[in-house]
């Protein structure tokens, strides 16, 4: 199963320790579980880039599979341009990919989204 993370808040040195962990393993020839993750540093920076209608459009695409841009922008009746821009973001983000055909898709069966939440001492 494919499962892109995202992290918001997560220190830095759990970052670097998870990276050193995989580095330590393929030094000496072992490998690792493939780990696909982004990070955010706030709730308020995850909010810029995981829009509700960011949200839409991923779950739509993951329903119909591979589309043009045109075709998801007619399948969730929004314009073409707003979709472009939402599409361009979540490909930043890996949520989403363009295949060789120039179709987007979603290669994820789950998109695990984990905030930590501290007490505020």
């Amino acid at each position: 199963m494919n499962v892109l993370e995202v992290r918001i808040g997560e220190p830095m040195k759990t970052s670097l320790a998870r990276f050193g962990k995989a580095l330590t393993r393929a030094k000496v020839g072992k490998s690792s579980k493939p780990y696909f993750g982004v990070g955010f540093r706030t709730m308020a920076q995850f909010g810029e880039v995981f829009t509700p209608k960011r949200w839409e459009l991923v779950a739509a695409l993951k329903k119909s599979g591979p589309l043009s841009i045109y075709a998801l922008a007619q399948n969730l009746d929004r314009h073409y341009r707003n979709v472009h821009k939402d599409v361009t973001a979540l490909i930043e983000w890996t949520v989403i990919e363009k295949n060789s055909d120039g179709r987007i898709f979603v290669p994820w069966d789950e998109i695990d989204v984990r905030w930590p939440l501290q007490d505020a001492a």
